[in-house]
């Protein structure tokens, strides 16, 4: 494992943490106004966007590229880099409502903080985990 690939490791579970943060946040807040007519809820997406930016990258090379010989000519989209790739709050506008048109189920989210709890919980013990390994190199060096 270089060094490298633990910084990479290291930047996207914790960039994963906070996504998952967010997610608890968002979700409180959808139960928070699961009464509120008219409201909406949201989601936060991330990991899709991601995984297109990691998509992007692996094909980098069978993508065909435009050379320019002026400034101002148009350029071929460059892969994006995933460090870039933000996550999202999307309004779910699509799904059926309840009468006063709020389309929140309490039961639902509650379940969806569990979940998020869950993944927290599982990615600090594989950030954990990123580190012993690199105290182990180090002891051995």
């Amino acid at each position: 494992m270089g060094m490298n690939s633990f910084f990479n490791s290291i930047d996207l579970l914790s960039r994963e943490l906070d996504v998952q943060s967010l997610r608890y946040q968002v979700t409180a807040n959808n139960i928070a106004n699961a009464e509120v007519p008219g409201y909406k809820r949201q989601v936060v997406n991330f990991e899709s966007e991601l995984k297109r930016a990691f998509e992007e990258r692996d094909n980098a090379h069978n993508v065909f590229q435009m050379q320019t010989s002026d400034p101002l000519h148009i350029k071929s989209a460059a892969p994006r880099d995933w460090h870039t790739v933000e996550p999202r709050r999307v309004t779910d506008w699509a799904s059926t409502s309840k009468a006063n048109g709020n389309n929140v189920d309490a039961e639902q989210e509650a379940m969806t903080i569990v979940q998020i709890q869950m993944q927290y919980k599982l990615l600090t013990q594989m950030e954990s985990f990123e580190f012993n390994q690199v105290n182990t190199v180090m002891r051995k060096g």
